[in-house]
């Protein structure tokens, strides 16, 4: 093994594979409630949206029996649905209500702290501007909560259209996968335009998405190419090519397989770094791994930037039905990697 940061030796192909990648706590708990509801209540389970933003994933569950839907109106009257981890507005919950369906909430915890710092400042009348993308999943979630107090921000370049009642009473939120540079590029020109600007009680970016940012922008300037594992709906996943760029990868790709890989792009290039987003089983990075190995590129060193243990307890409703089938506690449960090969 090379040390990371080592200089490679001229010509030696080798590979920096980023640590931590792949799976944060919201999406484990997402994917581990779409596999016990199946085991529980059997197939179909519905399934609002894409639990999470993987094409592998969605497609392996599916096999097993879930049923992928984009709108709550499409399950049949008293079925199971499961809301993503992505969340969704009060208003899809009431359409779920009408429908008389039974309802499993998969939203990751941190964007639903996201939801109740949006109902409690509109509760105090303020503006809110939510930094994220239009159309995203997760800021159609947070807007529902308090439609007439949001006003969407998706960037820098945006700042200056943007019109609040009062300066005195603004407050900004964001998105939990965003690029962490870019959002507080966006915050420093709306603090200068609204010098009042109040910050969330705490960080919106979750911890994942700072820390596979951090760990390839510690090895993006050692990289001629940077391969993301990751599917192009997913935020986190895009971000983390761009990150790689802007912070010194030569060049950088976003593949949902190894075969998405152009043999073309290691022309020339001596160092590879990999990641995952935070979607990604483990399993497609070990492909990719697999591929670069079979054309040289054995040497795998990795480059931490945190270590992660965080985990999530599942819905109350599946813990709910496993403690009356199992007589016991559900503990907090990680996904089974082996169910997704």
């Amino acid at each position: 093994m090379t040390v990371p940061g080592a200089t490679a030796e001229a010509g030696a192909k080798r590979v920096l594979l980023a640590a931590p990648r792949g799976y944060c706590a919201g999406v484990d708990r997402a994917v581990v409630t779409v596999e016990k509801a199946l085991d529980l209540y059997e197939p179909p389970i519905y399934v609002r949206k894409q639990i999470v933003h993987n094409k592998h994933v969605v497609r392996t569950l599916e096999k097993r029996g879930a049923i992928f839907v984009d709108e709550t109106d499409e399950v049949p009257e008293g079925a199971t649905v499961i809301f993503s981890a992505h969340g969704v507005s009060p208003a899809v919950h009431a359409e779920a209500k009408a429908l008389s369906l039974k309802t499993i909430d998969a939203t990751c915890p941190l964007v639903t702290k996201v939801h109740r710092e949006a109902v409690r400042f509109a509760r105090d009348d303020f503006d809110i501007l939510l930094i994220g993308h239009e159309g995203h999943e997760e800021v159609e979630g947070t807007a529902g909560e308090a439609p007439e107090h949001i006003i969407l921000v998706q960037g820098p370049d945006e700042v200056d259209d943007v019109e609040v009642r009062d300066p005195e009473k603004v407050v900004w939120l964001s998105q939990t996968t965003l690029s962490v540079d870019e959002t507080m590029e966006t915050v420093r020109r709306l603090r200068e335009k609204f010098p009042k600007l109040q910050d969330p009680p705490s960080d919106d970016i979750c911890y994942a998405t700072q820390n596979r940012q951090v760990a390839v922008k510690q090895m993006a300037g050692e990289c001629d190419l940077m391969i993301v594992v990751g599917s192009t709906n997913s935020s986190n996943s895009v971000r983390l090519v761009e990150v790689a760029l802007d912070h010194g990868a030569k060049d950088g790709h976003l593949v949902d397989y190894a075969d998405e890989i152009d043999e073309a792009w290691l022309e020339g290039v001596t160092t590879v770094g990999v990641t995952s987003g935070a979607s990604v089983p483990e399993v497609l990075v070990r492909d990719v791994l697999d591929w670069l190995a079979q054309r040289g590129y054995e040497d795998v060193s990795a480059v931490t930037a945190a270590e992660e243990s965080l985990l999530f307890a599942l819905p109350n409703e599946i813990r709910r039905d496993l403690k009356a089938r199992d007589g016991k506690e559900a503990v907090k449960i990680r996904h089974d990697a082996g169910s997704l090969h």
